[in-house]
């Protein structure tokens, strides 16, 4: 007879489910249950990460055994997030640790004095915090790499790329190190990486997170949210680092009426990318959504924008225009030569870019009455291979054009937007749909999106 299963065997089996049967909900049903404890949960990702070592040292910047079993007898298991493991973008500060952003040039900065409140709020529920992770240096590039911290693997294709700048969480998720992530997103850090690891990313609008101890990149731009297995995953932890009731999500489907903005967010898709997303919208209509498809100047006119340069490139160069003029050696070449490039925008060019984003945000307002969000594939193409992009400026430049594309649209117009995992039948890779609302409807928009979610099934 076989032996009895261990608490240790079930959290060991726990940890190799898929992210989707990795669920917040999960984690708090097998603890109630008594099916393994946090310590257990613990034990069994450390050792789980002894089998994955070149993940680790791709994915992580720290992970450190001894810290996260000191780290656990400070938990209160009783909250929300009681001993869920959640690791941690490397621009965010933790108490008593070094925030490089996966920079060379910030390794001897002073250690944090104080946790951003993002991360405080995290830990007051109870998170486990489980390690630093590797981003795009300073998360300038929507693609992930990192030659000096490591570019972790795409979990579908080892030899792809898993996006950026939140590479190293979305990584730490698919491959079942971590429950969910804290990270960033200025022009798509967040969903863009989601998207390429068949994980669920939410951008919140700027001001429901504070971006307090968060190392800045474009600070009008800038917000902090999850990568998670689910929908419910994120309203949970968006309910936390926002310090809001949890949005009542009602799964069930129902018919929703979805907008799919016509124009330049549908152009240059891999073909792979368009046959999936035209898939999900068939089966979408065919359960009972109305899905109309028609221009929106809001959207048109935030691109036109993005495509002038838009807002980031203009506000990273100021920000490490000092930086950079004493330490360029120490940056990574491609990303130094992304910030070069914002040293001649006049001051004029910039403003002229800023100045009508509060009308392009009521505009969009306007034009999205009536319906429940806009549709859009999250990202224009597939996750490109790595080999392809690091030795190449050329390739690498258009790839971190079309993944930041679409997504950057509503960062400018400062919607809440979320992308869900999409798994064509019989693809390799998966495709994220991207669900956006105006700028305040974060609740709204996780209703809707449990709604398609649900929809469209694993």
């Amino acid at each position: 007879m076989s032996s009895p299963e261990t608490p240790q065997d079930a959290a060991t089996a726990f940890w190799a489910r898929p992210p989707r049967r990795r669920r917040l909900a999960d984690w708090q049903a097998a603890f109630d249950d008594g099916d393994f404890t946090p310590a257990d949960a613990l034990e069994a990702l450390i050792e789980r990460a002894k089998t994955m070592p070149d993940v680790i040292a791709t994915a992580f910047i720290e992970f450190d055994a001894d810290k996260l079993r000191d780290r656990l007898t400070r938990i209160d298991p009783n909250e929300s997030l009681g001993g869920i493991p959640i690791s941690i973008k490397d621009l965010f500060d933790v108490h008593g640790e070094v925030t490089q952003a996966a920079s060379r040039v910030l390794g001897n900065s002073a250690s944090a004095t104080a946790d951003a409140p993002s991360v405080a709020r995290l830990r007051r529920a109870g998170a486990l915090l489980t390690g630093r992770t590797t981003m795009s240096e300073f998360a300038f590039s929507g693609l992930g790499l990192n030659q000096n911290f490591g570019t972790p693997p795409n979990p579908f294709d080892a030899e792809r790329i898993t996006g950026g700048s939140t590479s190293g969480g979305a990584a730490s998720v698919a491959f079942g190190l971590a429950a969910a992530t804290l990270g960033s997103d200025t022009g798509g850090s967040l969903r863009i990486p989601a998207a390429f690891c068949g994980l669920t990313g939410f951008k919140p609008s700027q001001q429901t997170v504070p971006g307090e101890g968060a190392y800045p990149l474009a600070p009008s731009l800038d917000c902090v949210g999850p990568i998670a297995p689910s929908v419910d995953c994120c309203a949970r932890l968006w309910s936390v680092l926002a310090e809001r009731p949890m949005p009542p999500l009602d799964a069930r489907p129902r018919p929703l009426r979805l907008a799919i903005a016509e124009g330049g967010l549908l152009s240059e898709l891999d073909d792979a990318v368009r046959d999936g997303f035209e898939a999900a919208v068939a089966t979408l209509e065919a359960r009972g959504c109305c899905i109309e498809r028609l221009p929106f100047a809001a959207v048109d006119g935030a691109l036109a924008i993005n495509q002038q340069g838009g807002l980031v490139v203009p506000e990273a160069a100021a920000l490490h225009r000092e930086q950079l003029a004493h330490a360029e050696a120490e940056y990574d070449p491609l990303i130094a030569e992304r910030l070069n490039g914002g040293r001649d925008i006049s001051a004029a060019d910039y403003l002229q870019r800023l100045w009508p984003r509060a009308n392009w945000q009521r505009r969009f307002e306007h034009e999205m009455a009536g319906f429940d969000a806009v549709l859009l594939p999250t990202v224009a193409t597939l996750p490109p291979r790595r080999a392809e992009l690091e030795n190449d400026a050329a390739a690498f430049q258009r790839a971190n054009r079309l993944a930041l594309r679409n997504t950057s649209v509503f960062n400018y117009l400062d919607a809440a937007s979320i992308s869900l995992p999409y798994f064509p039948v019989g693809a390799d890779l998966p495709i994220g749909l991207m669900l956006s609302r105006p700028q305040g409807d974060d609740a709204v928009l996780l209703q809707h999106a449990s709604v398609v979610e649900a929809m469209l099934g694993d």
